[in-house]
């Protein structure tokens, strides 16, 4: 029997039951992939890292209940808050390379832990707008289309009424669907779904702001800017557009730390 050492991370947030929940797994050496995926199966938790030390180097990879998937960003904040507070409480700065090949630097500072994200674009996409709206039973002003579809809304409290049709958006051909509006007290505010990848609405959403920073970035003529994710837990994230890549900040507090038996 193998024990493998389990923590729960609450990320984009500084107050337990709030922000977006990722287990974390430091590991010896990759598990077989089937069994990382009856891991994350048997959280249920959005996402769930492991990760390993190898060469002096980190390693990460990201796995939904139903997936793994080739970026996240809340259980990469909640894995670097552990090595920051658990691991190696020394270090300020590490880097984290991806299954992908994408190299994730990561910095901490004043309790904010910054991700170094590659930039995702957005563009206007027409031919589908009668469809999201049908998905999302809601008319956006806007609708693009980057790693994820966006739909953009007048004001934050169009945001908050949107009750989707979560059966249409399981067919949809889309990822995951981002809806956002300008704040009424950050610079903007988003909520994201992705069924296809068994989360109906997920609480805070790293990756969807690699897209959403650099739209809303040249709408508001603002490199830096606080957005709001607006789920039932909430998050806050501090957002920078670096023109090529963008910077995307968060607290992050433990909730729980355990052993998994396998």
């Amino acid at each position: 029997m193998k024990k493998i050492r389990i923590y729960q991370v609450d990320a984009f947030t500084s107050r337990l039951f709030q922000g977006n929940s990722a287990a974390v797994c430091p590991l010896e050496s990759w598990l077989d992939d089937n069994i990382m995926q009856s891991i994350a199966m048997e959280n249920n938790l959005s996402e769930t890292a492991f990760f390993i030390i190898k060469n002096n180097k980190f390693y990460i990879r990201f796995f939904t209940p139903k997936v793994e998937i080739d970026l996240a960003g809340h259980p990469t904040l909640a894995a670097a808050h552990i090595i920051f507070k658990n691991i190696f409480p020394n270090l300020t700065e590490i880097q984290f390379n991806t299954k992908s090949g994408e190299k994730l630097n990561i910095i901490k500072k004043n309790n904010i832990i910054s991700m170094d994200f590659p930039l995702n674009k957005s563009f206007v996409q027409n031919k589908y707008y009668e469809k999201i709206s049908v998905i999302l039973r809601s008319n956006p002003s806007k609708f693009l289309i980057g790693r994820y579809a966006l739909a953009i809304f007048n004001n934050q409290k169009d945001i908050e009424l949107i009750k989707p049709n979560f059966e249409s958006m399981l067919v949809a051909p889309y990822d995951g669907i981002i809806i956002s509006a300008p704040g009424d007290d950050c610079d903007f505010v988003s909520r994201f779904f992705a069924p296809k990848f068994g989360i109906l609405e997920d609480p805070v959403t790293g990756s969807a702001h690699c897209q959403l920073i650099p739209y809303w970035s040249k709408f508001l003529n603002k490199n830096e800017m606080i957005a709001k994710q607006l789920s039932t837990r909430g998050g806050k994230l501090y957002c920078v557009n670096n023109k090529k890549r963008v910077s995307i900040g968060g607290n992050a507090v433990t909730y729980m730390i355990g052993d998994i038996f396998i």
